[in-house]
């Protein structure tokens, strides 16, 4: 078995210390896409030296800290940010003010002013900060994409998109993200929302403009007794630049469904349609009929062939597409410019797309995007 493509080739001069921030799952995917990359994590932070010690030994990693000043202090070079998300803009700005490069888990920040300065930072640093929308990294987004900007859909006309999970089904389902003091203001939109937003636009190459919105919170009290402020499903009415209309459904309270994300465009010609939970198919529909187009590099247009990691047939999921993520951080880390890289201007983006919604919702009026 052999790579059909390779993603671009890393350059850094010497060993590099990367740590990990956090000690979560997402801590476990960013470890196993460092790997992937050629990279060694060399060091973790937690909350506490225990969880610290813990997760460390967990995941493999040889040093732990419960000090971010101690960590930085023993000279590191890249940051993977996947704590809390009240924290990623104090733990971001300190790693960039240390010199590091940063990559920092979705929501970017909980509110756009952090985010702002996030972005500010980097850009006067000259700094890598990216984040994580890595649905932009299955071969199939990228095939959607291309067809999109060629123009076989003609003029695009209307967007729906879904995400779908259920596992805060119940109210005994807890989780620190349902805290607006631990994770902001929004949670269900925060969390998967800004994955569908940003995948709509980067696959329609179009911005949503304005929203209306309305949001629910079905389990007022979780676990214990939790009072819980935060919203379990969003439905959102929206309009994009060029004039698409669109729809989302989010819920994290969709019995069986996993992370069932779906995007389907519209346009005068054709339409196209996305899965994540089959993402190894594309489908292509229009008057006189429809096809399916599978994951195959020899055939597909050259943005997606490149990180298609495996041959035809070979099923890639979502640690593959974390792992060319990943790679293409480090390779811009190296001095390349990888093509449609999510850094931290999109992650401000996102963030502001969710103050709209949330601010939709409490109004009962259109908002519209903020830019620049």
């Amino acid at each position: 078995m052999y790579l059909m493509t390779t993603i671009g080739q890393v350059r850094t001069k010497g060993d590099m210390r990367v740590a990990i921030i956090g000690g979560g799952f997402m801590a476990e995917v960013h470890t196993a896409a460092a790997r992937a990359a050629g990279m060694n994590p060399t060091a973790l932070l937690s909350r506490t030296k225990a969880s610290a010690h813990a997760a460390a030994s967990r995941l493999g990693i040889d040093e732990s800290y419960s000090s971010l000043d101690e960590l930085i202090a023993t000279g590191i070079d890249v940051v993977h940010v996947c704590s809390p998300n009240v924290t990623h803009s104090d733990y971001s700005m300190e790693a960039l003010k240390a010199g590091a490069h940063v990559i920092c888990e979705k929501p970017l920040a909980t509110t756009s002013a952090d985010a702002s300065r996030m972005v500010a930072t980097v850009q006067s640093t000259g700094l890598i900060g990216a984040v994580p929308f890595v649905y932009r990294f299955h071969p199939m987004v990228r095939e959607a994409r291309e067809a999109v900007k060629t123009g076989i859909l003609g003029q695009v006309l209307t967007i729906e998109g879904r995400y779908l999970q259920d596992w805060l089904l119940g109210g005994a389902d807890d989780n620190w993200r349902v805290d607006a003091d631990i994770g902001g203001q929004s949670r269900a939109f925060a969390d998967i929302g800004s994955h569908l937003c940003d995948l709509i636009e980067f696959v329609a190459g179009d911005l949503i403009e304005s929203v209306s919105a309305r949001t629910r919170i079905v389990h007022e009290l979780r676990g214990d007794g939790t009072n819980v402020n935060t919203e379990d499903i969003a439905a959102v009415l929206f309009e994009t630049k060029n004039g698409a209309l669109g729809t989302l459904m989010v819920s994290q309270l969709a019995p069986g469904r996993k992370n069932d994300l779906t995007l389907e465009i519209s346009g005068d010609r054709r339409s196209l349609a996305f899965n994540q939970e089959r993402p190894e198919s594309l489908w292509i529909g229009e008057r006189g009929g429809s096809r399916t187009i599978t994951r195959d590099p020899f055939v597909l247009s050259e943005a997606a062939a490149r990180l298609s990691r495996l041959p035809a047939g070979h099923p890639q999921g979502y640690q593959d597409a974390f792992n060319s993520f990943i790679a293409d951080c480090y390779s811009a880390i190296g001095g390349h410019s990888p093509e449609g890289l999510p850094v931290f201007a999109d992650g401000l983006r996102a963030v502001r797309v969710t103050e709209a919604v949330i601010a939709s919702a409490r109004t009962s009026q259109w908002v519209r995007i903020e830019e620049g």
